[in-house]
Order: structure tokens, then sequence, then C-alpha cells
């Protein structure tokens, strides 16, 4: 799952796993997908037999999934991540990476990776995809960009904190996340894919809650620089107000899908 918003799945193996150690406040914090997003795959699949959510985080994706498949496989490299999942009968999460997926070869009719893909090994995972497909199988890159608070003064200090103040703290992987993966390498004959975003009225705890799962902000406090998310909490409950209105924020949906075999 990454980081911005993320979703959805976790870091990858090439990831310091205590960036995200906090799996009970991913779990609680990171926005979940829309549900179409599911239903569109599981319309486009070869069948609805046997997804695999990759980089799945404490599984945003993953139980979705499982109301449109028989079987849902999810993985994550953090075992906190794997602990704090939302459990779903028919979904089975484990420790592990992208680049080696204990599953057996032409057994799947979905593959994905939600808010994850850019900190995997691309050719190691994509190699282990086509490993597992059944004929016809999908990939799924799914990730959500850097969300929009509809409220001008506290967009203007989020872009700040955003873009300027904990912006040097990305990994550079991150941009590919900013881009909506649509740089990212994507070796498949790709299918078009409806655009969606996530929607939600967050009041400031949760609009707090999210941030404060970024791997940028766990990086900065490693750094000795806590300071940076501490004065932006101060300056988003002081622009905030008292009264606690919710206010709408969103996040743009990106979906690249293509045929793996």
């Amino acid at each position: 799952m990454t980081d911005t918003p993320t979703g959805s799945g976790s870091a990858g193996s090439d990831v310091p796993s205590n960036w995200f150690t906090g799996g009970a406040e991913y779990a609680m914090y990171r926005p979940s997908y829309p549900t179409q997003v599911s239903s569109y795959l599981a319309e486009l699949a070869p069948s609805t037999g046997t997804a695999v959510d990759v980089g799945c985080g404490t599984g945003q994706l993953s139980a979705q999934l499982a109301d449109c498949f028989d079987r849902v496989l999810a993985f994550d490299p953090s075992a906190s991540q794997i602990a704090a999942a939302t459990p779903k009968p028919n979904v089975t999460y484990e420790v592990g990476t992208a680049e080696r997926l204990p599953v057996a070869d032409h057994t799947v009719d979905l593959v994905t990776a939600a808010q994850s893909a850019h900190w995997f090994n691309l050719p190691e995972f994509y190699a282990e995809a086509r490993r597992i497909a059944v004929p016809g199988a999908l990939i799924a890159l799914v990730s959500y960009g850097v969300l929009r608070i509809f409220d001008a003064d506290l967009q203007e200090c989020f872009g700040r904190f955003y873009y300027d103040e904990i912006g040097p703290f990305w990994e550079p992987e991150r941009r590919h996340v900013d881009e909506g993966y649509r740089t990212i390498e994507f070796p498949f004959e790709e299918l078009d894919a409806p655009e969606l975003s996530i929607d939600r009225d967050l009041d400031a705890d949760g609009f707090l809650g999210y941030i404060s799962t970024w791997s940028a902000v766990r990086k900065a406090e490693e750094e000795g620089r806590a300071d940076l998310f501490q004065n932006f909490c101060s300056d988003i409950v002081r622009i905030w107000g008292d009264n606690g209105r919710p206010r709408q924020v969103s996040w743009p949906v990106t979906v690249r899908v293509g045929r793996l075999a």
C-alpha cells in the first residue's frame, strides 16, 4: 500500500519495515477504495475463482475483492499490517513479498497491487504474476493520488505541508503515486478503466490520523523533524475551528489493467 493515501497496500521488501509498523492506525485511517474497482475487475477476469492482492497492507482492497471472488490470497511484507488486516472468511492473509509469492503456477484469475507497486522490484513481480496466472488473467495496479480538501484555507495549509515541508522526506518512488502510475513500467496489453475517486467527509482527527500514516511523516520523525507534523497539526486544528464540522476530502483513483496471458 504505500503512501499517500493510501490504500491500499503496504511497503515492499526494499522499504524499511518500521515506516509502516502502525497496522492498527493504518487500518483505522487509510481510505477504502470504491467498490466499483472490485466489481469492474471481476467482470473482466476470466473467472471469479482466485484473486491475489500483493502489498495488501491491512486489506483495504483485499476485503472488497472477497465480495467478488471465491478466494483471495493477500500478502504484505509487514507482519503488523497483516495482524491488523480486515478479516473475511474467504481471504487468507500472509506475510510475503511481491517478488516471491507462495502461490501455485497458473491458478490465479486476477493479481492486484493497490498503492504498493511503486515499492516493488517490478520485473520480478511481473514475472511472478505471469507465473501464477491462468490464461486470460488480469493484472491491476491501483493507486490513489494526492488528496484535495474542499476548504480553501485548509487546502492551502495542506499543500504547503505536502510539497514544501514534508516533501523532502518522501522516497523517490513516491512520484509514481503523484503521477497516478502513468509512468510506471507496465508491459501488458492495457485495457480501459473507469475514472474513479474516493470521496469522504472527515473531521480534523480523521484527517490528521490519515496523514500520520504516511511513510514521509515516519521518516521525518526518525530524522529528528517530528516538529514538522506537530506544527502542521496545530495549524490544521486552528484553521479547522471549534465546531468540528467534517470537510469533504477527495482522492483521485487510478486503475491500470492489463492481460497477463
